[in-house]
């Protein structure tokens, strides 16, 4: 029987034919949020499949409300009987605007030392495509995985998965598995391999303040009527303290308590508040009082707004008072905060300090519930065994402040916990203009995923 060492040899044999492949999968804009986009994501579903194909894999592009899903799948027999993984993955891409501020076109992939510049390079193309480069050395030199792997790979993560809850609930006994490998978040450094058992939920709302029924000439009109803009302002500003904490009645009352273990998890990473300050070009930085930075954006609840207008934006000025005004909010949520109780909270206070002078109206957007799972189950401990051997350093234990709201899908849906093994280093300018993707991170992405399944496939219950 051919061991695994076979594998990583096919592995690093194959590196620039990798890269160029995962440019040619870089250079189709399937932008999800893009109506003008559409075809384009379809074209990319249909890439990926034909690539799956070649590398033996039995793949099959799903139709949905929104853009495809697609599933590729190990070839198995009828009476197999090895543990059943999900790969899941996004193909999908964040838009590219600014355009003006990418060094080069975001879908014509630039290689610069050992980074990989190009729209979605690192969220999540590199990121997929690892683990499919990993499946193929196996396959490709007649190596026996030691597990059955399927791949499901949609196209509207970026758009909050919205067709992916009825698929799984549909596809639930074909994607009955062990465990879900998920490789969409970060590590903080190539010598800091990182195991996320942690993620943030979400609850998304825009709030539109509308006062007069149209623009008014503020000469003429201003001081007998509220500014909507203004009072959007003065709302906003109610909602957060001076200590950076939401100032919202019973928003805290569910949230859980960091323990001295997980603080001193939160001590080990590397950096220093300097660095940190200097990486995002802030001249301060602004937090809830009494927690590290690494806690406050892993492990604390916060508001933002995302998004805020009114009024002319034109070049000059336009002296008016702005008939509306708008604002995107997010709250980022934390263990044993519930989207639905927040959503109750948050929207009761929008109401009770909206001014009688205009008229409020809410859209409540997309929410997801936060994540934690414990890395001292079997599977976990294998995580980090495979982290250590695959990147040569000792692994660490992260919360990632972002939201993958399916992670609690397949918790829900297939019963199953899922590994977060991030390939994102923290320049990586995810959702930025310039995104890249460390070829270095790309190369052991793929070895960790090749060890990963004879880690798992070794364990005697799972």
């Amino acid at each position: 029987m051919k061991s695994v060492q076979t594998v990583l040899n096919y592995l690093d044999g194959n590196q620039d034919r990798f890269v160029r492949e995962l440019c040619e999968y870089i250079r189709i804009p399937s932008v999800s949020a893009q109506t003008e986009r559409r075809d384009d994501v379809r074209r990319c579903a249909d890439w990926l499949t034909d690539h799956c194909r070649n590398m033996g894999l039995d793949a099959v592009v799903h139709a949905t409300a929104g853009h495809p899903i697609v599933v590729a799948k190990t070839p198995r027999s009828k009476t197999s009987r090895k543990p059943q993984f999900v790969i899941y993955g996004h193909y999908d891409v964040q838009p590219a605007e600014p355009f003006e501020l990418w060094k080069t076109p975001p879908f014509e992939p630039r290689i610069e030392g050992r980074s990989l510049f190009g729209r979605g390079a690192s969220d999540n193309k590199g990121q997929n495509f690892a683990h499919l480069k990993a499946v193929e050395a196996y396959l490709k030199t007649n190596t026996e995985l030691p597990c059955d792997l399927t791949f499901v790979l949609e196209g509207e993560e970026e758009v909050g998965s919205v067709s992916l809850e009825t698929f799984l609930k549909a596809h639930r006994d074909e994607l009955r598995c062990q465990a879900v490998v998920i490789s969409d978040t970060g590590l903080p450094g190539l010598d800091y391999p990182a195991l996320t058992c942690g993620l943030r939920g979400i609850f998304a709302v825009e709030i539109t303040l509308c006062g007069p029924s149209r623009d008014l000439h503020s000469g003429l009109y201003g001081g007998t009527v509220d500014n909507p803009a203004m009072a959007l302002c003065q709302l906003l500003a109610q909602l957060r303290d001076k200590k950076g904490r939401v100032a919202i009645p019973g928003f805290y009352d569910d949230v859980e308590l960091l323990s001295k273990a997980d603080r001193k998890e939160f001590a080990r990473l590397p950096g220093t508040e300097a660095e940190y300050r200097k990486h995002l070009g802030v001249p301060k930085l602004f937090g809830e009082s009494g927690f590290s930075y690494n806690e406050q954006r892993g492990a604390r609840p916060t508001i933002e707004i995302n998004g805020l207008t009114s009024g002319y934006q034109g070049e000059g000025s336009k002296t008016i008072v702005p008939a509306w005004a708008k604002a995107k909010l997010t709250f980022r949520l934390v263990p044993n905060q519930r989207p639905s109780q927040i959503r109750k909270l948050v929207l009761s206070r929008l109401r009770a300090l909206c001014p009688p002078t205009v008229r409020m109206s809410l859209t409540v957007g997309h929410g997801g519930e936060p994540y934690l799972v414990s890395p001292s189950n079997p599977m976990a401990q294998a995580a980090l065994r495979t982290l250590k051997q695959a990147f040569g350093h000792e692994p660490v234990l992260i919360r990632d402040g972002g939201s993958i709201p399916i992670v609690t899908q397949f918790k829900k849906i297939l019963r199953a916990d899922s590994l977060l093994l991030g390939l994102a280093l923290p320049d990586d300018n995810l959702h930025s203009p310039n995104e890249k993707f460390s070829l270095d991170a790309f190369e052991k992405g793929m070895r960790m995923s090749a060890l990963l399944w004879k880690e798992l496939g070794a364990l005697k219950t799972i």
